[in-house]
């Protein structure tokens, strides 16, 4: 590209043809019968006056300068009949008064030829038009029909979602309820668990209800969540602080990212402020430093407490704890890096990284 010009993308015949399709939809006369043969005879006898004003001044051998002007303008704006119209009279008028012999409407050898050379431009110039007003009459046929499938596609997109949130959560209350049924501590704590989850899931299918929404912003997602789980968890001495850039992440990384986000906040409050003491959770959500040549964004999710932080020795690959192993699972889904440390209290970071058009 040479410096200082910009490229510009190459105009395509449809996006032309929707150009003149927008401005013919504005200024279109074609479905009111009255204006559009006032407007054919105003500028009929425009041209008329026009060319005869300027017939002193203009050598022989331009009858029709005039004319052809209205020919066109009345076969774009009022259509095609009031432009045959037009077309006729105004060759007429020509013929008569500016074609030798003058006021006659005699034939000779040059009138004839002139005659023939007008009606044979005319006739290309009104086809022509004809033909596009047809092509724009299909395009705006195609227009609504595809605006209705939107329609009917969208509508279909939010029942399908309704359902699906509906069915979780039908899912998720039995399964509740069975915890409650059940005699045994530990089969309690994990249909407790699956309900949790389960129920996450459906109100991410919520968040999504809108197709042409196909994302989330996790900031406000991580401030509901917390006050959600220590609701469900029956702590209420626990102190959850949120600090998250506006991050738009993709349907496909918002569930996977819930679910991490759910597990270890639970563990947090499970073992980080366990004995029902008192404590403190930070979720916090920025962008890391990354390759400027890269599409994607590196973005960073840390859940830290206050607690007696992890075990010696702890690794989240060998572990047998459900929480840790899907979190394992779905970083490994989502192609992120998971980490832990102590740092005055248990402190848990997923890294991973998102295409730039959402990270915005």
């Amino acid at each position: 590209m040479v410096e200082g010009f910009a490229e510009r993308p190459m105009s395509s015949p449809l996006v032309n043809l929707r150009g003149v399709q927008a401005l013919l939809s504005k200024t279109s006369l074609r479905g009111q019968p009255v204006m559009r043969w006032l407007f054919a005879a105003a500028l009929l006898a425009l041209s008329f006056a026009v060319r005869y004003l300027l017939n002193d001044r203009l050598p022989v051998g331009f009858p029709y300068l005039t004319f052809f002007p209205a020919v066109i303008i009345t076969s774009f704006f009022a259509g095609v009949v009031p432009g045959v119209a037009v077309a006729f009279l105004a060759g007429l008028f020509a013929w008569y008064f500016f074609i030798p012999p003058f006021d006659s409407f005699a034939l000779t050898g040059g009138s004839t030829l002139a005659l023939s050379f007008y009606i044979f431009i005319v006739a290309v110039d009104i086809l022509l038009i004809h033909w596009m007003q047809l092509a724009l009459d299909r395009l705006e046929i195609e227009k609504e029909s595809a605006a209705r499938h939107a329609g009917e596609r969208d509508l279909l997109f939010r029942e399908l979602q309704h359902r699906v949130s509906n069915n979780l959560a039908v899912v998720s209350s039995l399964l509740n309820a069975q915890s409650r049924g059940t005699t045994s501590t530990e089969a309690s704590a994990v249909l407790q668990q699956a309900s949790a989850r389960i129920s996450l899931i459906s109100k991410i299918q919520r968040e999504l209800h809108d197709p042409g929404r196909q994302s989330l912003d996790l900031g406000p997602y991580l401030t509901q969540l917390g006050p959600d789980l220590l609701e469900a968890s029956g702590v209420a001495n626990i102190r959850y602080e949120v600090d998250a850039e506006a991050v738009e992440v993709s349907a496909e990384l918002a569930v996977p990212l819930g679910l991490i986000a759910t597990e270890l906040i639970s563990n947090s409050i499970e073992h980080g402020c366990a004995d029902g003491r008192a404590g403190r959770i930070v979720v916090e959500l920025s962008r890391d430093s990354g390759d400027a040549e890269s599409r994607e964004t590196p973005l960073r999710l840390t859940v830290s407490d206050d607690g007696p932080g992890w075990p010696d020795g702890f690794s989240v690959s060998s572990s047998r704890n459900l929480g840790m192993r899907i979190v394992a699972s779905l970083t490994e889904q989502i192609g992120g890096v998971f980490e832990i440390s102590n740092a005055g209290g248990a402190v848990s970071t997923l890294r991973f990284s998102m295409r730039d058009e959402l990270a915005n």
